[in-house]
């Protein structure tokens, strides 16, 4: 499903280069739920933002479903992205004055649906998440644990093969943590690819795998 060859990513500040991804080579298989661990600074989100066609490498290789994610052109880079890719991120990134619905319907704005056909598909999505009777609520209205559950719903509305998540779980307890991951791997025994940065060792718990990075390298990988 993704295949990283030889991947790195520099960024200069001032006179100084600094290597955030170096010489990465990976695989993430069709239906696999990934974590990536590591410190701060050790390149996670980076690499997460590149997997997401939204980093462009300085160098190396990024294979999406049989696609050279770099080597499309911008408008088509966005539309993989768009029919691919769900994205989940720490801070949930809702628009405070949208409903749950509202909310979740917004990947859907350039779908070629009706408004009642991205309305029900919506609907669904919040329904999987198990918020099929808050559609109407505001996220002001909604727990943070909820919250992150419309995010979820919004990631997954498009149906995307994959689901990318940057601490999905770094505002909530632990609790609500456990739901959420078990959320996520419920999502993924349903056959979505989910990778995921965490800084929880918990939540590795979840995953099938878990690839740990240092100053921008793999530096081991292992089974839950």
């Amino acid at each position: 499903m993704i295949k990283i060859t030889d991947l790195s990513k520099h960024y200069t500040s001032g006179e100084e280069t600094v290597e955030a991804l170096r010489g990465i080579d990976l695989a993430i298989e069709p239906g696999e739920f990934v974590s990536i661990m590591g410190q701060s600074g050790s390149g996670k989100s980076t690499l997460l933002s590149v997997l997401g066609g939204m980093n462009h490498p300085t160098s190396g290789e990024v294979e999406m479903a049989g696609v050279r994610l770099y080597a499309l052109p911008g408008e088509k880079l966005a539309d993989f992205r768009a029919q691919n890719l769900g994205f989940v991120f720490q801070s949930f990134h809702l628009i405070p004055y949208l409903t749950a619905l509202e909310n979740v319907m917004l990947p859907l704005a350039i779908a070629p649906l009706s408004r009642s056909a991205k309305h029900e598909a919506a609907r669904g999505a919040l329904e999987r998440v198990g918020l099929g009777a808050k559609l109407d609520r505001l996220p002001s209205q909604l727990s943070g644990g909820e919250q992150e559950r419309v995010a979820i719903a919004r990631a997954i509305v498009n149906q995307p093969q994959i689901i990318l998540a940057d601490e999905p779980t770094g505002n909530l307890d632990s609790k609500t943590s456990d739901e959420v991951m078990a959320l996520f791997r419920e999502l993924n025994d349903g056959g979505q690819t989910v990778v995921m940065v965490t800084h929880n060792p918990d939540n590795c718990a979840y995953t099938d795998r878990t690839i740990f990075l240092k100053d921008g390298q793999v530096v081991a990988e292992g089974k839950a």
